[in-house]
């Protein structure tokens, strides 16, 4: 029988400059988080947590807040890109060197050691450039997304609907538990493969578990043990100038 979910309980609490967004749901432990790439804060607590008590919790980690934040102003973040020759662009973690070609046939990229040579009519403007680069990044993951969301498919006991590959703004992916198909971000191209992999995976025990309640931390921990360290090494890779803005 599937879970009923009580609706979450939602308000916000200021801190001086630091706004919290606090939730109340059916969890027996209180989750911080400091969410990239702005600093948005939100703190999930049991469902009868005192407001008063949820700000002093706040108050009690101001220093670590700011001190995430600051972290998170600090990343490095990929400059524009203008897709001219000798730039640098990342594919499965890997920095590339771009290469113009100016032909006269349909467009194509190609991949070799240390280069990415893309094959463009001449006069071609960036955006132009960018949209055949957008492609061939998303024809990679068509290529890489369905081995492993059958794999862990098989592992988790679920079947998804389906995938879904689009640019995303401040998610890696997503989850409709309802229609049971999931999203993932195309910046996930850029990532080491692993990566991918463990948005995969946590996308996928959405499945089983809606919220990120204790239980969706318990299976987590039980199917991709070093998720906290994949959560840190993605969060710490350079962020995309467009999705991430």
């Amino acid at each position: 029988m599937a879970e009923t979910l009580t609706a979450a309980m939602t308000e916000a609490i200021t801190l001086g400059d630091v706004l919290v967004t606090l939730t109340r749901k059916d969890v027996k432990h209180v989750h911080l988080t400091v969410h990239p790439p702005t600093g948005r804060v939100t703190l999930v607590a049991p469902r009868a947590t005192r407001t008063e008590v949820a700000r002093a919790y706040a108050i009690s980690k101001l220093s670590w807040i700011r001190d995430q934040r600051l972290k998170l102003a600090a990343q490095a973040r990929e400059v524009p890109r203008r897709f001219t020759g000798r730039e640098s662009h990342y594919l499965w973690g890997r920095r590339y060197l771009l290469a113009i070609e100016e032909v006269a046939g349909k467009p194509l990229v190609k991949l070799s050691h240390r280069r990415l040579t893309l094959q463009i009519r001449p006069g071609s403007s960036a955006e132009k450039r960018a949209e055949v680069v957008h492609a061939w990044h998303k024809s990679l993951l068509h290529a890489a997304v369905p081995g492993l969301m059958a794999k862990w498919e098989a592992k988790l006991g679920v079947a998804a609907s389906g995938y879904f590959l689009q640019r995303m703004k401040t998610k890696w992916g997503s989850c409709n538990h309802a229609a049971g198909n999931i999203r993932l971000n195309t910046e996930l191209v850029k990532k080491p493969k692993d990566l991918l992999e463990y948005v995969v995976v946590h996308e996928l025990l959405h499945l089983l578990e809606p919220t990120h309640s204790d239980r969706f931390v318990a299976l987590l921990d039980r199917h991709w043990p070093q998720w906290r360290e994949s959560r840190k090494e993605l969060n710490a890779l350079p962020l995309g100038p467009d999705s991430w803005a």
